[in-house]
């Protein structure tokens, strides 16, 4: 037994079945819709949303990071300041590959790790 509900039904039957929900469809005016074609459903345009934005916010805080790393490098800081700038922006640079590539929930966890641990930093100075 292959655990599907529909394993044991014959062909045919299954045909008919879909013919008629798909008459059921047509009467109902659902499904002839020229315009759905046409665009994307709404789902893979937040999708493209929120791989773009965790992107972009990574790639931001991981410039910011690094900025704030090379900055603290020439000033008379502990060395654990520049050296958590510089963590802080590679865990946000990691976020931006994996919001790219569809990771959107851990890329924002690594860009919540990323910041505190930039703002760790911040406060040995």
């Amino acid at each position: 037994m292959s655990g599907r509900a529909d394993s044991g039904t014959d062909p045919e039957i299954a045909d008919s079945e879909a013919a008629a929900g798909r008459d059921e469809r047509e009467d109902a005016g659902e499904g002839d819709d020229p315009t759905e074609a046409d665009h994307p459903a709404e789902g893979e345009g937040d999708a493209r949303r929120a791989r773009w934005t965790a992107a972009g916010t990574g790639a931001a805080l991981a410039l910011a990071g690094l900025a704030a790393a090379l900055l603290r490098l020439t000033r008379s800081a502990p060395a654990l300041v520049p050296a958590a700038y510089a963590g802080g922006a590679a865990v946000c640079a990691a976020a931006a590959v994996l919001g790219s590539r569809g990771r959107t929930r851990r890329a924002l966890w690594l860009l919540i790790a990323g910041a505190m641990v930039m703002a760790l930093g911040d406060q040995f100075d």
